[in-house]
């Protein structure tokens, strides 16, 4: 049976571990998604940057194609009409991009929309749009993304996970040893994109945030 919406909205079925493609060569990014995904990976974020709209088309179709085979979530970085042509399972919006609603008016009421925000009212104005989950960072200092504001630490990103019911998923500077106070402050879970796609080794660093994740649910 399909997961419904109100089920995702719950928390009930959505990942707790977002792994976020970096920008770069899209067949390195294809690879590097293959290793994440080996390890079991659960839920891409695919981060469709730079060329023309149909070389982004041709990654995201090529990443689609991967996670439908492995059983994972594909979720596209704020491209809700790319999300809708390769049939992604949704797509992560923020300040800039379409607002939460007129995503859920292109991709419909069961699509996973995550919308990046940083305080309590952005979170319940997303909540009551219809998001899907919030990303909420930076919860840390990162050099993945230039010009962000400062970091929120841990209580901070409680504080807004504590003014919504929908999921949490805390972004920036996240490492497998930081998962445990993220997920002690109130977050669902976590998205990363250093820590596994600049590691020396994609499959191994997927595997110890699933360990981390896994062992923190099951205290």
């Amino acid at each position: 049976m399909a997961t419904t919406a109100a089920e995702l909205r719950a928390g009930t079925d959505l990942a707790r571990l977002h792994l976020v493609t970096p920008a770069g060569d899209p067949g390195l990014v294809v690879a590097a998604v293959e290793e994440a995904l080996q390890a079991g990976a659960p839920l891409i974020q695919l981060r469709v940057k730079g060329g023309s709209d149909r070389a982004r088309w041709s990654l995201a179709e090529v990443v689609s194609e991967r996670c439908r085979w492995a059983g994972a979530r594909l979720v596209l970085n704020d491209r809700a009409d790319l999300a809708r042509a390769v049939g992604a399972d949704g797509v992560h919006v923020g300040d800039d991009d379409l607002p939460v609603a007129a995503v859920r008016l292109v991709l419909g009421p069961s699509a996973v929309v995550g919308a990046t925000c940083r305080d309590a009212e952005a979170a319940r104005r997303a909540e009551a749009e219809g998001a899907t989950y919030l990303g909420v960072g930076p919860a840390y200092a990162t050099s993945t993304k230039e010009g962000l504001p400062d970091p929120l630490g841990p209580s901070g990103v409680g504080r807004v996970a504590a003014a919504v019911a929908i999921p949490v998923i805390a972004v920036g500077g996240v490492t497998a040893e930081r998962v445990p106070e993220l997920l002690d402050a109130g977050c669902h879970g976590v998205a990363v994109s250093a820590a596994v796609f600049a590691a020396p080794d994609t499959r191994v660093a997927t595997e110890e945030l699933m360990a981390t994740l896994d062992g923190w649910s099951q205290r």
